[in-house]
Protein backbone atom coordinates (compact mmCIF):
# COMPACT_ATOMS: atom_id res chain seq x y z
CA UNK A 1 0.00 0.00 0.00
CA UNK A 2 0.75 3.63 -0.81
CA UNK A 3 2.07 5.40 2.71
CA UNK A 4 0.30 9.14 2.38
CA UNK A 5 0.11 12.13 4.77
CA UNK A 6 -1.96 14.97 4.38
CA UNK A 7 -0.56 18.57 4.98
CA UNK A 8 -3.37 21.33 5.97
CA UNK A 9 -6.51 20.13 7.58
CA UNK A 10 -8.65 22.67 5.96
CA UNK A 11 -11.57 22.23 3.67
CA UNK A 12 -9.31 20.76 1.09
CA UNK A 13 -7.11 18.70 3.35
CA UNK A 14 -10.97 17.11 4.54
CA UNK A 15 -11.26 16.71 1.74
CA UNK A 16 -8.29 14.43 0.38
CA UNK A 17 -8.71 12.98 4.08
CA UNK A 18 -11.91 11.41 3.02
CA UNK A 19 -10.83 10.04 -0.30
CA UNK A 20 -7.56 8.86 0.62
CA UNK A 21 -9.40 6.56 3.49
CA UNK A 22 -12.24 5.76 0.45
CA UNK A 23 -9.28 4.52 -1.62
CA UNK A 24 -7.74 0.72 -1.29
CA UNK A 25 -4.67 1.14 -2.29
CA UNK A 26 -3.92 3.82 0.04
CA UNK A 27 -2.82 4.22 3.89
CA UNK A 28 -3.59 7.63 5.67
CA UNK A 29 -0.27 7.83 7.92
CA UNK A 30 -0.26 11.28 8.98
CA UNK A 31 -1.48 14.37 8.89
CA UNK A 32 -0.07 17.83 9.51
CA UNK A 33 -1.87 20.86 10.48
CA UNK A 34 -0.38 24.28 11.52
CA UNK A 35 -2.85 23.67 14.86
CA UNK A 36 -3.39 19.85 15.21
CA UNK A 37 -5.15 20.38 18.16
CA UNK A 38 -8.03 21.88 16.08
CA UNK A 39 -8.25 18.79 13.70
CA UNK A 40 -11.51 17.03 15.47
CA UNK A 41 -12.97 20.83 15.23
CA UNK A 42 -12.70 21.32 11.70
CA UNK A 43 -14.00 17.97 11.27
CA UNK A 44 -17.27 18.71 13.08
CA UNK A 45 -17.50 22.36 12.01
CA UNK A 46 -18.24 22.05 7.81
CA UNK A 47 -16.26 24.07 6.81
CA UNK A 48 -16.03 24.91 3.11
CA UNK A 49 -18.14 26.31 0.03
CA UNK A 50 -19.61 22.75 -0.61
CA UNK A 51 -20.30 19.60 0.85
CA UNK A 52 -18.17 16.61 -0.42
CA UNK A 53 -18.77 13.93 2.29
CA UNK A 54 -17.89 13.29 6.12
CA UNK A 55 -15.36 11.67 8.32
CA UNK A 56 -15.88 10.26 11.55
CA UNK A 57 -13.46 11.35 14.01
CA UNK A 58 -12.77 7.58 15.12
CA UNK A 59 -11.16 7.21 11.66
CA UNK A 60 -8.65 9.43 12.68
CA UNK A 61 -7.90 8.24 16.32
CA UNK A 62 -4.45 6.29 15.46
CA UNK A 63 -3.39 8.96 12.50
CA UNK A 64 -0.54 10.45 13.87
CA UNK A 65 -0.89 13.86 13.64
CA UNK A 66 2.19 16.51 13.62
CA UNK A 67 2.44 20.12 12.97
CA UNK A 68 5.41 20.57 11.24
CA UNK A 69 6.15 19.08 8.10
CA UNK A 70 9.81 18.34 8.15
CA UNK A 71 9.14 16.29 11.41
CA UNK A 72 6.63 14.45 9.98
CA UNK A 73 8.36 13.43 6.95
CA UNK A 74 11.48 12.54 9.53
CA UNK A 75 9.45 10.92 11.53
CA UNK A 76 6.98 8.77 9.26
CA UNK A 77 8.01 6.05 6.88
CA UNK A 78 5.88 8.11 3.11
CA UNK A 79 5.41 7.51 -0.36
CA UNK A 80 3.36 10.55 -0.71
CA UNK A 81 1.98 13.52 0.54
CA UNK A 82 -1.02 15.56 -0.33
CA UNK A 83 -0.47 19.13 0.10
CA UNK A 84 -3.51 21.24 0.86
CA UNK A 85 -2.53 24.53 2.21
CA UNK A 86 -2.95 27.70 1.06
CA UNK A 87 -1.34 28.70 -1.74
CA UNK A 88 1.63 31.19 -0.28
CA UNK A 89 2.88 27.70 1.41
CA UNK A 90 2.40 25.42 -1.71
CA UNK A 91 6.32 26.88 -2.86
CA UNK A 92 7.84 25.74 0.62
CA UNK A 93 5.66 22.89 1.27
CA UNK A 94 6.31 21.17 -2.09
CA UNK A 95 10.10 21.64 -2.32
CA UNK A 96 10.57 20.03 1.45
CA UNK A 97 8.26 17.43 -0.01
CA UNK A 98 10.49 16.73 -3.14
CA UNK A 99 13.94 16.95 -1.55
CA UNK A 100 12.57 14.27 0.49
CA UNK A 101 11.99 12.16 -2.15
CA UNK A 102 8.09 12.00 -1.92
CA UNK A 103 5.50 11.40 -4.91
CA UNK A 104 3.18 15.26 -4.44
CA UNK A 105 -0.24 15.30 -4.89
CA UNK A 106 -0.67 19.71 -4.94
CA UNK A 107 -4.33 21.31 -4.17
CA UNK A 108 -4.50 23.99 -7.14
CA UNK A 109 -3.25 26.80 -7.66
CA UNK A 110 0.17 25.55 -8.53
CA UNK A 111 2.31 28.75 -7.30
CA UNK A 112 1.61 31.99 -8.10
CA UNK A 113 5.07 33.33 -8.64
CA UNK A 114 6.02 31.55 -11.94
CA UNK A 115 10.08 30.98 -11.41
CA UNK A 116 9.41 29.23 -8.06
CA UNK A 117 7.06 26.84 -9.88
CA UNK A 118 9.43 26.21 -13.12
CA UNK A 119 11.70 25.39 -10.08
CA UNK A 120 9.42 22.88 -8.83
CA UNK A 121 8.66 21.68 -11.94
CA UNK A 122 12.32 21.38 -12.58
CA UNK A 123 13.04 19.21 -8.92
CA UNK A 124 10.24 17.04 -9.76
CA UNK A 125 11.83 15.82 -12.90
CA UNK A 126 15.20 15.87 -11.29
CA UNK A 127 14.20 14.04 -8.36
CA UNK A 128 12.48 11.81 -10.50
CA UNK A 129 9.01 12.19 -8.23
CA UNK A 130 5.64 12.78 -9.36
CA UNK A 131 4.03 15.82 -9.04
CA UNK A 132 0.56 16.50 -9.66
CA UNK A 133 -2.09 19.89 -9.27
CA UNK A 134 -5.49 19.12 -8.04
CA UNK A 135 -7.39 20.63 -10.88
CA UNK A 136 -10.33 18.44 -9.92
CA UNK A 137 -12.76 19.49 -12.53
CA UNK A 138 -11.49 17.71 -14.94
CA UNK A 139 -11.85 14.99 -12.47
CA UNK A 140 -15.51 15.53 -12.57
CA UNK A 141 -17.85 13.11 -14.27
CA UNK A 142 -20.36 16.37 -15.97
CA UNK A 143 -17.44 18.09 -17.06
CA UNK A 144 -15.76 14.62 -18.49
CA UNK A 145 -18.81 14.23 -20.69
CA UNK A 146 -18.86 17.47 -22.13
CA UNK A 147 -15.31 16.37 -23.09
CA UNK A 148 -16.68 13.62 -24.52
CA UNK A 149 -19.03 15.13 -26.58
CA UNK A 150 -16.70 17.77 -27.64
CA UNK A 151 -14.28 15.07 -29.12
CA UNK A 152 -16.45 12.63 -30.48
CA UNK A 153 -19.18 15.46 -32.41
CA UNK A 154 -22.13 13.34 -31.10
CA UNK A 155 -23.79 17.26 -31.55
CA UNK A 156 -21.14 18.14 -34.17
CA UNK A 157 -18.72 21.07 -33.85
CA UNK A 158 -18.62 22.98 -31.20
CA UNK A 159 -19.32 26.90 -31.55
CA UNK A 160 -19.85 28.45 -28.30
CA UNK A 161 -18.57 27.77 -24.50
CA UNK A 162 -20.21 29.62 -21.36
CA UNK A 163 -18.20 28.44 -18.19
CA UNK A 164 -19.35 30.17 -14.96
CA UNK A 165 -18.17 30.01 -11.35
CA UNK A 166 -19.32 31.87 -8.38
CA UNK A 167 -19.44 31.87 -4.38
CA UNK A 168 -19.48 33.94 -1.63
CA UNK A 169 -16.92 35.57 -0.11
CA UNK A 170 -14.59 32.63 1.65
CA UNK A 171 -14.80 33.18 5.64
CA UNK A 172 -13.90 29.71 6.47
CA UNK A 173 -10.74 28.72 8.38
CA UNK A 174 -7.67 30.85 7.41
CA UNK A 175 -9.33 32.38 5.30
CA UNK A 176 -10.10 35.26 8.00
CA UNK A 177 -6.47 35.89 8.40
CA UNK A 178 -5.28 39.02 6.39
CA UNK A 179 -1.97 37.30 5.17
CA UNK A 180 -4.13 34.62 3.45
CA UNK A 181 -6.17 37.32 2.09
CA UNK A 182 -3.70 39.31 0.44
CA UNK A 183 -1.33 36.40 -0.44
CA UNK A 184 -4.39 34.20 -2.09
CA UNK A 185 -4.22 35.65 -5.33
CA UNK A 186 -7.65 36.41 -4.86
CA UNK A 187 -10.92 34.63 -7.31
CA UNK A 188 -8.48 34.38 -10.30
CA UNK A 189 -6.30 32.19 -9.23
CA UNK A 190 -8.52 30.34 -6.40
CA UNK A 191 -11.96 29.99 -8.24
CA UNK A 192 -11.98 31.01 -11.79
CA UNK A 193 -8.80 29.59 -12.55
CA UNK A 194 -10.59 26.22 -12.19
CA UNK A 195 -12.65 27.19 -15.59
CA UNK A 196 -9.38 28.70 -17.29
CA UNK A 197 -7.61 25.20 -16.83
CA UNK A 198 -10.54 23.18 -18.36
CA UNK A 199 -11.30 25.34 -21.07
CA UNK A 200 -7.30 25.54 -22.18
CA UNK A 201 -7.67 21.69 -21.64
CA UNK A 202 -10.73 20.97 -23.45
CA UNK A 203 -9.28 23.61 -26.61
CA UNK A 204 -5.86 24.64 -26.19
CA UNK A 205 -4.47 27.92 -25.93
CA UNK A 206 -6.85 30.80 -27.04
CA UNK A 207 -5.03 33.61 -29.90
CA UNK A 208 -6.86 36.37 -27.91
CA UNK A 209 -8.27 36.94 -24.20
CA UNK A 210 -10.60 39.92 -23.70
CA UNK A 211 -10.94 40.44 -19.54
CA UNK A 212 -12.58 43.03 -17.75
CA UNK A 213 -12.49 42.24 -13.82
CA UNK A 214 -13.79 44.28 -10.34
CA UNK A 215 -11.51 44.51 -7.33
CA UNK A 216 -12.89 42.85 -4.18
CA UNK A 217 -11.79 42.55 -0.45
CA UNK A 218 -8.82 40.18 -1.83
CA UNK A 219 -7.46 41.80 -5.09
CA UNK A 220 -8.37 43.89 -7.78
CA UNK A 221 -9.58 40.83 -9.98
CA UNK A 222 -11.90 39.17 -7.51
CA UNK A 223 -14.85 39.48 -9.93
CA UNK A 224 -13.69 38.41 -13.67
CA UNK A 225 -15.34 37.93 -16.80
CA UNK A 226 -13.54 37.26 -19.86
CA UNK A 227 -13.92 36.19 -23.77
CA UNK A 228 -11.73 33.73 -25.71
CA UNK A 229 -10.96 33.32 -29.31
CA UNK A 230 -9.12 31.52 -31.17
CA UNK A 231 -7.31 31.74 -35.14
CA UNK A 232 -9.18 30.54 -37.58
CA UNK A 233 -12.20 29.47 -36.01
CA UNK A 234 -15.43 31.65 -35.06
CA UNK A 235 -15.13 29.72 -31.60
CA UNK A 236 -15.70 31.79 -28.67
CA UNK A 237 -15.24 30.78 -24.70
CA UNK A 238 -16.55 32.95 -21.89
CA UNK A 239 -15.38 32.42 -18.81
CA UNK A 240 -17.22 33.88 -15.68
CA UNK A 241 -16.68 33.74 -11.99
CA UNK A 242 -15.42 35.27 -8.81
CA UNK A 243 -15.81 35.87 -4.67
CA UNK A 244 -18.65 38.43 -5.66
CA UNK A 245 -21.57 37.86 -3.36
CA UNK A 246 -21.84 37.79 0.73
CA UNK A 247 -20.19 35.04 2.13
CA UNK A 248 -23.69 33.14 2.24
CA UNK A 249 -24.24 32.99 -1.02
CA UNK A 250 -24.79 29.58 -2.28
CA UNK A 251 -21.39 27.64 -4.65
CA UNK A 252 -22.72 27.91 -7.84
CA UNK A 253 -20.37 26.04 -11.06
CA UNK A 254 -21.99 26.20 -14.89
CA UNK A 255 -21.58 25.49 -18.24
CA UNK A 256 -23.30 26.10 -21.34
CA UNK A 257 -22.22 24.32 -24.84
CA UNK A 258 -23.81 25.49 -28.33
CA UNK A 259 -22.98 22.98 -30.74
CA UNK A 260 -23.88 22.91 -34.29
CA UNK A 261 -26.84 20.55 -33.66
CA UNK A 262 -27.93 20.90 -30.06
CA UNK A 263 -26.80 22.66 -26.85
CA UNK A 264 -26.19 21.48 -23.46
CA UNK A 265 -26.59 22.85 -19.98
CA UNK A 266 -25.16 21.76 -16.85
CA UNK A 267 -25.30 23.79 -13.42
CA UNK A 268 -24.32 22.64 -9.57
CA UNK A 269 -27.79 24.03 -9.07
CA UNK A 270 -29.72 21.19 -10.02
CA UNK A 271 -26.76 19.08 -10.18
CA UNK A 272 -27.44 15.63 -11.00
CA UNK A 273 -28.79 16.15 -14.91
CA UNK A 274 -27.34 17.67 -17.95
CA UNK A 275 -30.16 19.56 -20.51
CA UNK A 276 -29.49 18.77 -23.77
CA UNK A 277 -31.90 21.08 -26.11
CA UNK A 278 -32.32 21.41 -30.20
CA UNK A 279 -35.29 23.30 -31.93
CA UNK A 280 -37.74 20.59 -31.41
CA UNK A 281 -37.31 19.25 -27.69
CA UNK A 282 -35.09 19.58 -24.43
CA UNK A 283 -34.38 15.78 -22.77
CA UNK A 284 -32.31 15.11 -19.92
CA UNK A 285 -29.71 12.97 -18.86
CA UNK A 286 -27.87 11.59 -15.57
CA UNK A 287 -24.54 13.63 -15.02
CA UNK A 288 -23.02 11.69 -12.50
CA UNK A 289 -21.83 12.83 -9.21
CA UNK A 290 -19.47 16.23 -9.15
CA UNK A 291 -18.02 15.30 -5.95
CA UNK A 292 -16.33 11.89 -7.31
CA UNK A 293 -14.06 14.31 -9.04
CA UNK A 294 -11.99 14.37 -5.76
CA UNK A 295 -11.81 10.68 -5.78
CA UNK A 296 -11.39 10.27 -9.41
CA UNK A 297 -8.38 12.33 -9.12
CA UNK A 298 -6.60 10.90 -6.24
CA UNK A 299 -7.09 7.65 -7.69
CA UNK A 300 -5.72 8.47 -10.83
CA UNK A 301 -2.80 10.30 -8.54
CA UNK A 302 -2.50 7.09 -6.97
CA UNK A 303 -2.66 4.63 -10.12
CA UNK A 304 0.36 6.81 -11.40
CA UNK A 305 2.15 6.06 -8.24
CA UNK A 306 1.98 2.03 -8.63
CA UNK A 307 2.70 2.19 -12.39
CA UNK A 308 5.91 4.32 -11.90
CA UNK A 309 4.60 6.65 -14.27
CA UNK A 310 4.42 10.34 -15.06
CA UNK A 311 0.30 11.93 -15.20
CA UNK A 312 -0.93 12.72 -18.73
CA UNK A 313 -3.59 14.73 -16.53
CA UNK A 314 -2.97 17.68 -14.49
CA UNK A 315 0.41 17.42 -15.09
CA UNK A 316 3.18 20.55 -13.46
CA UNK A 317 3.82 22.05 -16.71
CA UNK A 318 0.22 22.35 -17.61
CA UNK A 319 -0.81 23.37 -14.38
CA UNK A 320 2.07 26.24 -14.63
CA UNK A 321 0.36 27.15 -18.15
CA UNK A 322 -2.78 27.44 -16.13
CA UNK A 323 -1.20 30.51 -14.14
CA UNK A 324 0.48 32.31 -17.04
CA UNK A 325 -3.29 31.93 -18.61
CA UNK A 326 -4.47 33.40 -15.48
CA UNK A 327 -1.77 36.33 -15.31
CA UNK A 328 -2.91 37.22 -19.36
CA UNK A 329 -6.09 37.81 -17.87
CA UNK A 330 -4.66 40.84 -15.98
CA UNK A 331 -2.07 41.91 -17.97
Amino acid sequence: MIKVAVVGFGFMGITHTLNILRNPDLILKAIVDIKPDTIEKNLKSGIGNIATGNIDTSDLAEISKYSDLEECLRSEDLDAVSICTHVNLHYEMTKKALMNDKHVFLEKPFCLNIKQAEELVALAEKRKKILMIGHVVRFMPPYQQLKKWIDSQEFGKLKFLSLSRFCGLPSWGQWKEKNVKELSGGALFDLVIHDIDYANYLLGMPSEIKCNYLPGPYTNHDYVSAMWSYKKSTLHVKIEGGFTFHANFPFQASYMAQFEEASVLFTTLKGEIIQIADDKSVREVPAGDGNEGYFNEIAYFTKCIKNNSQPVECTSLSSLLAIQLCYKHIN
